[in-house]
């Protein structure tokens, strides 16, 4: 029998009898979300997507149905969800993170997509354009070179004497090779030594990083499903090696990271509901452009600075959007 998680804010959804006339029945169209990670660390977003369809009135059990699949950072689990539900025939597959948006695209050419967040969707051929996807394919860009900036000058705010950077990313999705090249070249027009780290599976995180034979002064990691699921094994490596660390995602910074910036997720998802809403009302994933998120986040984790024994400036605690303590 086939699984299906159902979320707890849908539990009062009404169930319609299918002896009901016909008249009052309405269609149901069939969601498929394709989870990049587990369950524990995407359900807050995936809770974001479906109450927003829910307040543009989609609801679980009277006229939509959604079939939630978790890839846990896996390429080839995502691989076999996208191939499930491209046979099941969905109205519309929902994901996020470039590796599985491609590879859900790949499974299917005719079911649109709706990606919450791709770093690079036209250099990595997701789209043709964002103005014009072109495609089956549409959802939110992350593409934004200052970012990466940012982050390092973040760090160099915690770090004044920052001079040696690990940077930690996994080379098995498209996305990553453009961030390391990207924080390669801002590190040296500052004058900064980086070492990449480089990873495909869960096993290789700490061997990768024990083998760093220079002695980093700071970690930055290159999101993706697979750091996001081994967060705290990172987090608790960088701990050990007392370095500080620098994400793209807040949720890396809630299981021990000590700073991220980049953009703000659950309002990606309801975002995405909404490029869904339209699609199931007929609009097709060509004409719809791929958008830019506008809002981006600095949070920082007190507690993991005290515990790295790191002094954080007062003008980077008034700027940032939370603080953990």
């Amino acid at each position: 029998m086939r699984r299906r998680e159902f979320l707890s804010v849908l539990a009062g959804a009404a169930v319609w009898p299918v002896t009901a006339p016909a008249q009052n029945v309405e269609t149901v169209r069939r969601l498929g979300f394709l989870g990049a990670a587990t369950s524990s660390v995407g359900r807050p977003w995936l809770s974001a997507l479906v109450r927003r369809l829910g307040e543009l009135g989609w609801v679980e059990g009277r006229n939509i149905q959604i079939d939630v699949r978790w890839a846990e950072g896996r390429n080839d689990r995502a691989a076999e969800i996208a191939a499930e539900f491209a046979r099941a025939d969905l109205d519309l597959i929902v994901t996020w993170a470039t590796g599985p948006a491609l590879t859900a695209k790949r499974a299917t050419s005719t079911i649109p997509i709706v990606f919450a967040l791709a770093t690079d969707p036209v250099g990595s051929g997701l789209v043709a354009s964002l103005a014009r996807p072109a495609g089956n394919a549409t959802g939110l860009s992350a593409f934004n070179l200052d970012l990466v900036g940012k982050r390092v000058e973040f760090l160099r705010e915690i770090v004044p004497d920052l001079r040696r950077l690990a940077v930690l990313g996994n080379v098995g999705v498209a996305n990553t090779g453009f961030e390391l090249r990207e924080v390669a070249k801002v590190a040296e027009t500052l004058g900064l030594d980086t070492t990449s780290v480089e990873i495909k599976l869960s096993a290789d995180i700490v061997p990768a990083l024990d083998a760093v034979k220079t002695q980093p002064q700071a970690l930055f990691v290159v999101g993706d499903p697979l750091t996001f699921t081994n967060r705290v094994q990172i987090n608790s490596w960088a701990l050990k090696q007392r370095l500080p660390t620098m994400y793209a995602i807040r949720e890396f910074v809630a299981a021990g990271g000590l700073m991220s910036y980049g953009t703000n997720f659950p309002s990606l998802f309801r975002r995405a509901a909404e490029f869904s809403d339209k699609i199931l009302r007929g609009t097709s994933p060509a004409d719809i452009p791929v958008e830019q998120p506008t809002k981006f986040d600095l949070v920082i984790n007190l507690r993991t600075a005290q515990a790295l024994s790191v002094a954080v400036p007062d003008k980077l605690l008034a700027l940032a959007d939370e603080v953990i303590e």
